[in-house]
């Protein structure tokens, strides 16, 4: 079964409509790669990307040494994670000739596009051509995937590591109890590295055990209890060696896990419970402690966080869902399928909803339920098409206008932003002019490269050297690694602002507007996402705007 439905606008054209939607799909992911392999340097370190490379050099040194070098296994809290991306991205960049941190920015870019291929292959599957080309624009015109696949190391790999699992869960349901060798294969890659990235990987369990009982339930009345029992005892014996393949993946990008049986439960333990000093985030206008964030927190983002066209489909598709669990006249695959597709989108943030862990960054924990929410309003979209070919045939074009519409509001704002695509509002939240005063933007520090390269030209122009003896000093509120990186060799950077000749400030809330001449302004639609100051010969007693954590 390739697929649930087949969708198709009227058209004059002679060509296949389906050929047309997937020739479509293939001109957007080469549209997406053009553009990411143009900008992809624009992009700025992120807060964990220098820790995020060190780890890679333990695990490769480790490997390197026979397992005599084990420094990677206890390195901060980054153990606990999978270091694939990062061991990827330092192997790359031994054999391109770019810089480290350009290196991951393009290899996130690759990752990303691969995760847009998946997505629309997977909703393709489900709901025709249509639907999967929907889905890939859907997913691709998501500011917040889309900026995070350029600068996240764990979470935008993880997201795309869950979507291929998903696609092979997809699979398996549609082939039950017979699984292809090829849906066996994506399951165990889907898995290892899902697995092998976060431990949140483990959720897919859940998808499966939760998306697959209309369909065993239906094997049951169809077949009786015993041949049902053995039709699944069929199919797990078929996917043992996706598991093991999947296992031998997930230990080689985070050995640690498979150093004791007991590690994966270790790092459940861990994550379960808030690891780090509490600090305060800015969250509808207010200043809260990340453990004590309140049940709404996730829901406000998503809803002000995602295109409006992207959240309209897929509530209707998650609606849609619900309703047809009941009916005897659905198939059960079907239900099985979009279960788990609901399950996908819906289930992690219904989890931290009732479970109520810290919770900070915005949603970047949790941008691997968008590729099923794409997949599911995809769904929906297309479904609304195929009811007005049925019903209102005139109404078709008005329909594919707004779906257009809604998905040029978004790319505008991408456009607006770049390369802080990751900081989009949508325009229930009055876009990121509106959202500013209220909630958190580029809380990662992505705008210090700009700001630096700013500086630098500032300097130039000037003709300015350093005082004698010694490198610029530059006093930084934010994150201290990525302007380093930024500014490069010839200063030094510190907190101290007694003794430095600049200062370089985040537009966020921690950190204070400082009476003192600007040199660089980094804005995007009025907003101050950063600011370098000449503070030669002032007195600035600190940076912050509010005490330390």
């Amino acid at each position: 079964m390739s697929s649930i439905t087949t969708s198709a606008l009227d058209t004059p054209s002679r060509r296949s409509m389906e050929r047309t939607w997937d020739d479509a799909a293939i001109l957007a992911l080469a549209g997406v790669g053009l553009v990411a392999s143009l900008t992809f340097r624009d992009y700025g370190l992120g807060w964990d990307d220098y820790t995020h490379a060190e780890y890679a050099d333990l695990l490769l040194r480790m490997y390197g040494s026979g397992f005599k070098d084990t420094g990677a296994l206890s390195f901060a809290n980054l153990y606990m994670y999978g270091g694939g991306f990062d061991m990827a991205a330092a192997l790359l960049h031994k054999v391109i000739p770019l810089e480290l941190f350009e290196t991951r920015r393009l290899l996130g870019a690759i990752v990303g596009i691969i995760g847009l291929g998946v997505t629309w292959r997977l909703g393709r599957r489900v709901g025709g051509p249509l639907a999967g080309l929907a889905a890939l624009l859907l997913l691709a015109l998501c500011p917040t995937f889309y900026g995070h696949m350029f600068m996240n190391p764990k979470d935008a790999p993880f997201a795309v590591a869950m979507v291929i699992l998903m696609l092979g869960l997809v699979r398996l349901a549609e082939e039950y109890p017979h699984p292809s060798p090829r849906t066996v294969l994506i399951i165990g890659l889907g898995a290892g590295f899902s697995m092998g990235s976060r431990i949140l990987g483990g959720l897919a369990l859940l998808y499966a055990l939760v998306g697959f009982m209309p369909m065993l339930i239906e094997e049951i009345r169809t077949h009786g209890a015993r041949e049902a029992l053995r039709r699944f005892a069929q199919m797990s014996y078929a996917l043992l060696p996706g598991l093991i393949l999947g296992y031998l993946i997930m230990g080689l990008i985070w050995p640690w896990s498979i150093i004791e049986p007991g590690h994966p439960f270790q790092a459940v333990t861990y994550f379960s419970h808030f690891f780090e000093k509490p600090w305060k985030e800015m969250f509808d206008g207010a200043l809260v402690s990340v453990p004590d964030m309140p049940w709404s927190y996730l829901p406000t983002l998503f809803a002000l966080q995602l295109p409006e066209v992207l959240l309209a489909l897929t509530i209707a598709a998650i609606i849609a869902t619900i309703l047809t669990l009941p009916r005897n006249d659905v198939p059960a695959r079907r239900k099985t399928i979009f279960l788990m597709l609901t399950l996908g989108a819906v289930l992690p943030i219904a989890t931290a909803i009732l479970k109520r862990p810290a919770l900070y960054n915005g949603i970047r924990h949790f941008i691997f339920v968008i590729p099923p929410m794409t997949v599911l309003a995809g769904f929906a979209f297309a479904r609304g098409m195929d009811w007005l070919k049925e019903n209102r045939r005139s109404w078709q074009p008005a329909a594919l206008v707004v779906f257009s519409f809604g998905l040029l509001l978004p790319l505008g704002e991408m456009i607006r932003l770049h390369p802080y695509q990751y900081t989009f509002f949508n325009h229930i939240a009055g876009t990121v002019r509106g959202a500013d005063d209220r909630y958190m933007l580029d809380y990662w520090g992505l705008a210090f490269k700009q700001a630096s390269d700013g500086l630098h030209e500032e300097i130039e122009e000037r003709h300015e050297t350093p005082p004698a003896g010694r490198k610029w000093k530059v006093a930084v509120c934010g994150p201290q690694r990525p302007a380093q990186v930024a500014l490069g060799p010839d200063f030094t950077i510190g907190w101290d602002s007694h003794a430095a000749d600049f200062a370089m400030t985040l537009g966020e809330f921690y950190c204070k507007g400082l009476t003192a001449p600007v040199l660089v302004e980094i804005k995007r639609d009025d907003v101050v996402f950063a600011r370098v100051y000449d503070i030669r010969g002032r007195s600035i007693s600190s940076l912050l705007s509010i005490p330390a954590p």
